[in-house]
């Protein structure tokens, strides 16, 4: 059974930073993409950013390229996500998720593991 558990969520204001980071235990952390998806108040979960495995391919949704970076570490089981230049409109639950391959993905769907999720709201 894997657990994830995702921390540094919170309340920021416009053009703010935060550190998102997700640890995961019960699997071989280092055998699986990871991902970072949020959800906001009546929007259905998007993807937000992915790893490789290996952590040499990253992938990001348009809305946040530039402003946040996905990075993991495979010794402490922890992925994490940086988010500088926030906006309101980056508010959401953000959850992190395992993926079923090496490789990471867009869709929710090739995620088998998903944590319970933490708020950010940045305030304008």
């Amino acid at each position: 059974q894997v657990q994830l558990v995702e921390s540094g969520g919170g309340l920021v204001q416009a053009g703010g930073s935060l550190r998102l980071s997700c640890a995961a235990s019960g699997r071989t952390f280092s055998w699986y993409a990871m991902g970072w998806f949020r959800q906001a108040p009546g929007k259905e979960r998007e993807f937000v950013a992915s790893i490789s495995r290996s952590g040499d391919i990253t992938n990001y949704a348009d809305s946040v390229k530039g402003r946040c970076t996905i990075s993991r570490d495979n010794a402490k089981n922890t992925v994490a996500l940086q988010m500088n230049s926030l906006k309101p409109e980056d508010t959401a639950v953000y959850y992190c998720a395992v993926g079923s391959g090496a490789y990471g993905s867009r869709w929710s769907q090739t995620y088998n593991y998903w944590g319970q999720g933490t708020q950010v709201t940045v305030s304008s």
